[in-house]
């Protein structure tokens, strides 16, 4: 959790960890469990003012996690203390966990919600024993699988800044945040933008939507733009002479003849390898995502 007032990171730092976490994910779950998540959190579900009761509110929004994430038979039991982070999480066998919530969080009851959120993801991750070696790709995955899977738009919503202050939950950047929200939003075609009560929020989320959308404009993708095809027919041509494989965007030359072209999926960044012969359909192996190539 970034301090009040201190300096908030953006751009794109961690972009090949939140790739790769959105890999293992699909390696992980499936195309098919993955549309089971197709409903985000509403913000109804999970509204909580002043004047409700603390302890039973913090139960309430718990629940509405627990229940969003498929973990029926795990009971959360939440205190709160002084700590530098916004939360904590004990993992065990289950099925209780102890959560711990920032002191903070009493009198900043908006952003409860999107710190449960980054809690109970680290459960459901902990259930799937889904991880990365190291902390840090940990919170990486965690984050990203909050955001692709309905809850992490909390997490977005809590960044706010003004001229005195700044606030922002999770590991991710904020446009990092909005590239992976924008992918959900392309896979199951849902807009989030009406949610976000932080205008700060909303400008991340059309940054990282707009990388979002350079995804499915490379080459070898049929969508690519003027700029993409000729720089990508000049590296098939070296290619084709027997040059070395040149590096120029996300693809890679292979093998031949025949030449093979490999490339990210545009969803869930598994590579794919296809033949270089023109114009073709290929669906991703690992999403099922249905991609127009001219390779």
């Amino acid at each position: 959790m970034a301090a009040p007032g201190s300096d908030i990171e953006h751009g794109y730092p961690h972009l090949d960890m939140v790739r790769a976490s959105l890999t293992a994910l699909y390696r992980r779950l499936s195309r098919d469990t993955v549309d089971t998540f197709g409903l985000s959190v509403v913000p109804g579900d999970v509204a909580f003012s002043d004047q409700d009761d603390l302890h039973l509110g913090v139960q309430r929004v718990a629940r509405v996690m627990v229940q969003h994430m498929r973990l029926p038979d795990a009971r959360m039991i939440v205190s709160f203390r002084e700590m530098r982070h916004a939360g904590n999480v004990e993992l065990a066998a289950g099925p209780e966990y102890f959560i711990e919530l920032n002191s903070r969080f009493k009198t900043h009851r908006r952003d409860i919600g999107a710190a449960l959120a980054h809690e109970v993801t680290h459960v459901y991750l902990h259930r799937l024993d889904l991880a990365f070696p190291g902390t840090r790709d940990n919170e990486i995955l965690t984050d990203t699988t909050a955001a692709y899977l309905g809850t992490g738009w909390l997490l977005l919503d809590a960044y706010r800044q003004d001229a005195v202050t700044s606030q922002k939950l999770g590991y991710l950047t904020p446009e990092e945040f909005g590239y992976v929200l924008a992918k959900r939003a392309r896979l199951f075609d849902e807009d989030p933008s009406p949610w976000f009560t932080s205008p700060q929020a909303y400008e991340a989320y059309a940054k990282g939507r707009e990388l979002a959308e350079r995804d499915e404009r490379q080459p070898p993708l049929a969508a690519a733009g003027w700029t993409g095809r000729r720089r990508y027919a000049k590296d098939r041509r070296s290619a084709q002479s027997g040059h070395p494989s040149p590096t120029g965007g996300d693809y890679v030359f292979e093998g031949g003849p025949p030449l093979s072209v490999s490339f990210p999926c545009p969803t869930c960044r598994q590579r794919i390898r296809l033949p270089v012969r023109g114009r073709l359909r290929a669906r991703c192996g690992l999403c099922r995502t249905v991609l127009e190539c001219d390779t």
